[in-house]
């Protein structure tokens, strides 16, 4: 521990785990849950939309949306959301993580309800207006990436740190299978209200006026968690960490995490303001100084996030045609578009409860006790093995008996992504960065990451279709087919472990001796020529 080391931080890095630590998980958590459940409950609808807006009379199969409109509502949110992780992320450096996390909530609170309105019934007025409000949904998104990430990095103590991070983002598991759950009982409830016959039977009837009702409820529905959590965030103090380092108000600091931590804490105010005047100016993001200190840890931690999301993605490749190789979706004429909500949210909700869910929390489990290194590495193994499982010998994968094997090891890439590199990408920037920084570097990390999100869930849907024009989906050109898609993808996968090799351990070690602080108020009473950190 350096000697200069203010009392504040030090009593947050050794403080036993307490109510406000939980607290804090809970509310940071909350914004997780919402991000996830409005993030993934578009891809339940989808297919709803396409039915009651883009039905082609006399067709032999229910209406779909056009490639363009399917890619522009399913990813104007990821467009978003990487916008306002760079946005927020810089904000929440400049104004204090408090003042910034309730405007994040705010604007979650808003679009998720004009998510579900429209101007006008026609489709390209309806398509428009989801689409406006879904990129400014996915902005609030993207400022509770790092800004949630730094809150309980800076509030947690160096022990179980890992832990907390992580269960804050685990809480994503939990709200897409909520938004899966959702749909199965409001789609349960208008089907017994309005029963209707299935598309073959009855192609017009088969969508009955009501379902325009039920896609714009599951997305409204995304404004409760959020608004519930708001007052929470208002009550907040600021961490004390921003407070201290940023801020330069150690007496402030104290007096927050006196009322947190139920202790007496020394306010310092002397000492800080003596470190600071012995330190030479202070070097600013991206320059020279900040590059030779943390240039190849940016690029660790932006490089992994980046190839993991391709991976991560784009699995949705095959997710349609392992839901329809093992029942769970039968084809879509011989259903009505109600009873097709029910059967997507049950897939969705049925991987999400068998390996999304146990996989981010089994690294909760095990962050702290064999490291983010080592889970990482492991994970994007892994993935490789699996994709290459799945790739290589794809053609016996296709056959009807063998189904349930593609299945499993479906399951399992997912398991390893969220035991993985899903959790540990966002756990590692919010620690090794220092404090005047952190939420801007983790922003620009996380936007690195939403770009490979965008590669990975449309490049793929592209490059995915089949070679032969005959075997593609309507409105897509020819592809490389599925099986030299997922070689890529083991490709990728393998990339990300050689660059977890950049990325640093920080289990079991405080954030200013990650990042550097440490050092420098240690070496700022030796040595004038130090370069300052704060």
């Amino acid at each position: 521990m350096a000697r200069d080391q203010l009392q504040v931080l030090n009593a947050l890095d050794v403080a036993k785990t307490q109510w406000y630590h939980f607290t804090a998980i809970i509310i940071a958590g909350m914004g997780f849950f919402t991000d996830a459940y409005d993030l993934f409950c578009i891809s339940l609808v989808t297919k709803l939309l396409g039915r009651i807006y883009y039905h082609v009379e006399g067709a032999q199969k229910p209406g779909t949306l056009p490639p363009n409109v399917a890619a522009a509502v399913n990813g104007v949110a990821f467009c978003g959301t990487l916008a306002g992780q760079l946005f927020f992320g810089w904000l929440g450096d400049k104004l204090g993580r408090k003042k910034v996390y309730g405007m994040t909530l705010m604007v979650m609170v808003l679009c998720s309800v004009a998510s579900g309105l429209s101007f006008g019934h026609e489709p390209k007025a309806v398509m428009a207006t989801l689409c406006f409000f879904r990129f400014w949904l996915g902005f609030g998104i993207g400022g509770d990436y790092p800004l949630s990430a730094t809150i309980m990095s800076e509030y947690a103590n160096k022990k179980t740190r890992g832990a907390f991070v992580s269960a804050v983002f685990a809480m994503q598991g939990f709200g897409i299978m909520a938004g899966g759950i959702f749909a199965i009982i409001i789609s349960s409830a208008f089907e017994a209200k309005f029963p209707s016959p299935a598309y073959e039977d009855d192609p017009l009837g088969s969508t009955i006026p009501q379902a325009d009702l039920v896609w714009r409820i599951i997305l409204m529905v995304g404004a409760i968690p959020a608004a519930m959590t708001y007052y929470s965030r208002s009550k907040m103090p600021e961490t004390a960490r921003y407070t201290a380092l940023v801020a330069k108000d150690a007496k402030q600091a104290a007096s927050d995490m006196s009322k947190v931590l139920q202790m007496e804490i020394e306010p310092e105010q002397q000492k800080m303001e003596q470190n600071s005047k012995e330190k030479s100016k202070a070097f600013s993001l991206l320059s020279k100084e900040f590059m030779s200190r943390h240039g190849l840890h940016l690029l660790g931690t932006t490089s992994t996030w980046f190839l993991l999301d391709i991976a991560f993605y784009s699995q949705n490749l095959f997710q349609k045609d392992i839901f329809s190789a093992i029942g769970w979706i039968p084809p879509a004429q011989s259903m009505n578009a109600i009873q097709e909500v029910f059967k997507i949210a049950r897939a969705q909700t049925l991987i999400a409860l068998c390996s999304t869910v146990p996989g981010y929390w089994f690294t909760v489990a095990f962050i702290d006790v064999i490291g983010r290194f080592a889970i990482q590495m492991m994970g994007f193994f892994f993935m490789t093995v699996f994709m290459f499982a799945l790739a290589i010998p794809y053609n016996h994968w296709t056959h009807k008996e063998n189904r349930i094997g593609f299945v499993i090891m479906y399951s399992l890439t997912f398991f390893f992504a969220n035991f993985g590199p899903n959790a540990t990408t966002f756990v590692v920037p919010a620690e090794i960065f220092p404090a005047r920084f952190r939420s801007t570097c983790h922003g620009i990390s996380a936007a690195s990451g939403k770009l490979g999100a965008m590669v990975g869930a449309f490049g793929f849907l592209y490059l995915a279709q089949s070679p032969d024009k005959e075997k593609t989906d309507a409105g897509y050109p020819p592809g490389i087919g599925v099986r030299n898609s997922l070689i890529v993808l083991g490709v990728v996968n393998f990339l990300g472990i050689l660059f977890t090799f950049l990325v640093p351990e920080s289990k079991g070690k405080s954030l200013e001796e990650m990042s550097g602080e440490n050092e420098d108020n240690e070496n700022s009473n030796s040595d004038s020529r130090t370069v300052p950190i704060v």
